[in-house]
């Protein structure tokens, strides 16, 4: 394995990269050592993102990236997509989004929403951990060297349940994820804003499914995020939506309904949309075609002042946020002295009009947007290697954290916007007299009752010396670590009794899920090894197929050769129709590859000879 033609192999230090695991589309990137360029890591055809898609095929084979992605109309109800807008949430949440996912969503045990394929349910989790050992696989090719250590990239705005289940998922994968990082606080390193020069920075992040907005300040190369704000329920693939609904508003009325149920028909608009606002970033109008089978074409035109007028609200929504989290800085809008834009629907004209209208002045557009979270956490991922020791970054929680109190309030502990990592304890008591164990329950939100926020998880504390009520003395600890991730313990202060707190998630894997998982993982290793080992021998089987036909036709050889040649590609051929085993695949490619390693240059040679040929008979 050879190292990216874009950089170095990494050698002779601690190798942590840096994944930015999107809505959309995933990648991963690298740096080695301070004052070194960090770059994306390609795939073998050079691409650097990685569709976020994953293909559970009737025949069992699991497929992940643009090959799960190319499938999505021949396998609507299989090909799951857009998994990051339900990891560590609740079923009840992420309701809304599952009515819009041509793919089923049901309701599994505690409430969790699960991906139904067949006769087997899926988490979130599940589904984000096959996307990121693509991610990881696509890495270790390119750097020639294996890859354990990682930090992940997530929205700013997401909770405690989503951070740990985004880490659940990297452990799923194989990967120790030593920091869950903001993604706009990555953003902002990619943009070499890095701590040169102080300064006040903006980061407006649209990714696919999410948004969010950070401020932050920069001082002598410490980032300090002053404040947070963002919606985790809006994000390009709402503009999609909006376009979607257009195109099936197009069709006769009395096959709208039925169109709109049809899993195949769905899957269809939704890629005609995503393909229409790309052409509208650069055009004033599109049309398309939409090929839906034997269900007929459609045709839809749509102009640029269209699209925009139907996603204004939207993009108001994310200036609203923008506001908000410049007033929670402390700051008037024309104090913030740099704008930078990550996620690829921040190339809408609308969009990046709207902000600088907003803040008055342009933002910054030199990085591709949807590389920038991953080239940042790169950056982040070479400090915490110990590689570069100038730079410290100081994240906040975007949510305050807290308990139920008697008659259904919320003591807030840690308030939002509070630096990371943090540590609070607050004392407690009991409410009736001989009691021995207190339930607690640990609740995320702004709001001062309970029923207007997010509940994290159960916590029970076992151990409570019998006394009168109102005498015991529990300390409740809440920490929260660099990830955001939350932890609580608990004591007894007057008798020093330490009680034990078993955590009981209400969104996400419990510990023991996570251990089955990883068990399973372990025991289909080999199966899984020789099932990517077949798929991509197969694929690399139907390309030589296909090529040496292509070369047989443009080359001139002799006979002997011609026959010998076409003899192995009907044998070759013959084994995929028989959907023969790797080993088999792997054999016929060889036997292929021995009679056509000159047929390159005998194209080469036999164009240049007609090329000859013509020009002497035009002369003639």
């Amino acid at each position: 394995m050879s190292a990216p033609p874009d950089g170095p192999r990494v050698a002779g230090s601690r190798l942590v990269i840096g994944i930015d695991l999107g809505t959309t589309n995933s990648l991963a990137a690298v740096r080695a050592g301070a004052g070194a360029t960090p770059h994306v890591l390609r795939d073998h055809d050079g691409e650097p993102l990685i569709p976020s898609f994953v293909c559970f095929e009737p025949d069992g084979r699991t497929l992940v990236g643009r090959a799960a992605k190319a499938l999505r109309l021949d396998h609507p109800e299989r090909t799951v997509f857009s998994i990051k807008r339900l990891i560590g949430r609740s079923f009840a949440d992420a309701a809304e989004d599952a009515r819009s996912l041509p793919y089923p969503i049901v309701g599994g045990e505690r409430g969790l929403p699960r991906v139904r394929i067949g006769e087997r349910d899926y988490s979130p989790e599940e589904i984000s951990a096959h996307v990121l050992r693509e991610v990881r696989r696509t890495a270790e090719l390119a750097l020639g060297q294996p890859v354990r250590e990682v930090v992940v990239t997530v929205p700013a705005w997401f909770d405690d349940a989503q951070r740990q289940a985004t880490k659940d998922a990297a452990g799923l994968a194989g990967l120790e994820c030593v920091r869950i990082l903001n993604e706009p606080t990555a953003a902002a390193l990619a943009y070499g804003i890095d701590g040169e020069r102080d300064g006040t920075v903006l980061v407006y992040d649209l990714g696919g499914g999410t948004f969010d907005v950070s401020v932050l300040r920069i001082e002598e190369g410490v980032f300090r995020v002053l404040s947070t704000a963002g919606d985790t329920h809006l994000g390009g693939d709402d503009f999609d939506a909006l376009l979607g609904e257009r195109i099936l508003a197009a069709l006769p009325e009395g096959a709208r309904t039925a169109a709109a149920a049809d899993p195949y028909v769905r899957q269809a608009v939704r890629r005609a949309a995503e393909g229409l606002k790309i052409r509208l970033t650069e055009a004033s109008s599109a049309e398309l075609e939409l090929d839906l089978g034997a269900r007929g074409t459609l045709s839809v035109a749509v102009t640029r002042a269209q699209f925009e007028a139907a996603i204004s609200p939207l993009v108001q929504r994310t200036l609203d946020c923008v506001k908000r989290a410049v007033a929670d800085a402390g700051l008037a809008l024309d104090e913030i002295d740099d704008i930078v834009l990550v996620g690829g629907s921040t190339r809408i004209p609308l969009v990046r009009a709207r902000l600088e209208r907003l803040c008055g002045k342009p933002p910054h557009t030199h990085i591709d947007p949807d590389q920038a979270v991953a080239l940042g956490a790169a950056i982040q991922a070479d400090v915490l290697a110990g590689n570069d020791k100038s730079l410290l970054l100081l994240d906040v929680i975007p949510l305050s954290l807290g308990i139920e109190t008697l008659g259904g309030a919320v003591q807030k502990l840690i308030l939002r916007n509070s630096t990371i990592p943090t540590s609070v304890t607050e004392e407690f008591s009991t409410g009736v007299d001989g009691q021995t164990s207190v339930d607690l329950r640990i609740f995320q939100g702004e709001r001062e009752l309970a029923r207007d926020c997010r509940q994290l998880g159960d916590f029970q504390l076992r151990g409570v010396p019998p006394m009168p009520a109102g005498l015991p003395r529990i300390a409740v600890t809440f920490l929260v670590d660099a990830d955001g991730v939350l932890r609580v313990t608990a004591r007894e202060q007057r008798t020093g009794v330490q009680a034990g707190i078993q955590v009981v998630p209400s969104f996400g894997l419990t510990r023991d899920e996570v251990r089955r998982m990883m068990l399973d993982s372990l025991e289909h290793a080999q199966a899984d090894f020789r099932a990517r080992e077949a798929i991509e021998q197969r694929g690399k089987a139907e390309a030589m197929v296909r090529g040496t036909r292509r070369a047989l036709e443009l080359a001139e050889l002799p006979p002997d050769q011609t026959y010998a040649v076409h003899k192995a590609v009907k044998a070759l051929d013959r084994l995929l129709t028989d959907d023969a085993d790797a080993d088999a695949l792997r054999a016929g490619c060889e036997e292929l590859t021995k009679l056509t390693s000159t047929i390159a240059d005998d194209v080469i040679s036999s164009a240049v000879t007609k090329a000859l040929r013509a020009e002497q008979e035009g002369r003639a």
